[in-house]
């Protein structure tokens, strides 16, 4: 691969993948067994760059696997979430050969099989005509359809937890359903809000409820991530003393996207000794770039969720948000408006709960906020 090897997006292979070695084994080892996974991780940990690098493991050793990643999280409805299905799945499973496309025209019944090309890469694309009142059968039909395949099919579902905003009631039963009578298609269900998948996992009255093998994702090893970033950058003849990326590592708190962004850019600066000045600048740039967003996003919030956002922001991480010092130095004074800003804060994704305490899940808008 040519170019920055601190990928920010997408994935390169096993070579620009970091570690992750334990979580890798124990979701292959999972899926080849045929128990399907919710794996539950922060945005930007790096879940969906786990699931990629497996499903490259899981080809790479037997080529008659299929894999196919789904991210929901744009999905409003039933509807598209079945189309999205089509789209990815229906074509790349057996190819776009005359007599495949005419196996799926007779296979579906509920809807109509629609065949175009890409305008742009020429390639075949399939997305099915779907009435709203047959989503239903038209995602049974897919699932059938791959049932009735000889590959061994593998489907990532990311922001699951997208589902719970449809309006149809019982997609998670219909899901759960399919799933169940498809032996050689697995299932991982990826999710970044951990309340909201633990509400389909984890409670006795949803119909996932005991189907899957949970996982979550830490932080990487800053040392092992340490030992890697060096390796990439000597690979482009840089010096990256371990001083400057334990800092970016704690001024990201080991989110992955972070780091991987921070290292890009020092990356393509072009110095071959990187200092802990060219680290503050890029952060500095970094920060200038985003700040006309983070106006605007900050005039969006509550005064006092605002107020709250900023003390969190100055303390890095608060361990007691409701503490008296921490309330009068920020002059928080009254402590129910605290409570009822900082649950709408981390119900709406924007503060986090670690082992440490509260912090900005942006780290970005964190440190913009903080100087």
């Amino acid at each position: 691969m040519n170019g920055n090897p601190f990928l920010t997006l997408g994935y390169g292979g096993p070579e620009y993948f970091c570690d992750r070695q334990q979580e890798t084994a124990k979701l292959i080892e999972a899926l080849t067994n045929g128990r399907n996974v919710a794996l539950i991780s922060p945005r930007r940990l790096g879940k969906t760059g786990l699931i990629k690098h497996v499903f490259h493991y899981l080809q790479e050793e037997n080529r008659n696997r299929r894999c196919f990643y789904l991210d929901i999280y744009s999905t409003q409805n039933q509807v598209e979430l079945v189309q999205l299905m089509a789209q990815t799945i229906l074509g790349t499973l057996d190819g776009y050969s005359e007599k495949i496309m005419s196996r799926i025209s007779m296979f579906f019944k509920s809807c109509r099989p629609v065949f175009s090309m890409d305008p742009y890469s020429g390639v075949p694309q399939i997305s099915l005509d779907i009435q709203p009142q047959s989503s239903s059968h038209s995602l049974k039909e897919i699932m059938e359809y791959m049932k009735a395949s000889t590959h061994e099919c593998f489907i990532a579902i990311d922001e699951f937890q997208q589902i719970l905003e449809y309006p149809e009631e019982g997609t998670e039963a219909l899901l759960r359903s399919v799933a169940q009578f498809a032996p050689n298609v697995h299932f991982v269900y990826a999710g970044s809000k951990q309340h909201l998948m633990s509400e389909i996992f984890a409670s006795q009255k949803r119909p996932f409820y005991q189907c899957t093998q949970k996982m979550g994702l830490e932080p990487l090893d800053k040392e092992i991530y340490c030992q890697f970033a060096q390796e990439l950058m000597h690979g482009g003849g840089k010096e990256l003393p371990a001083s400057v990326f334990n800092t970016a590592y704690d001024l990201a708190h080991g989110f992955t996207y972070y780091i991987q962004d921070i290292m890009n850019r020092l990356y393509a600066q072009g110095h071959s000794s990187i200092t802990i000045n060219h680290l503050h600048q890029v952060v500095r740039d970094i920060i200038e770039e985003g700040e006309m967003v983070y106006k605007d996003y900050c005039d969006l919030l509550a005064k006092g969720q605002l107020k709250l956002l900023y003390a969190i922001a100055k303390e890095d991480v608060v361990q007691k948000p409701f503490d008296a010092t921490f309330l009068q130095k920020y002059r928080l004074t009254a402590l129910s408006s605290v409570k009822l800003a900082l649950s709408t804060l981390v119900k709406n994704g924007i503060v986090s709960k670690s082992p440490d305490g509260y912090f900005i899940y942006d780290r970005y808008l964190s440190l913009w906020l903080s100087r």
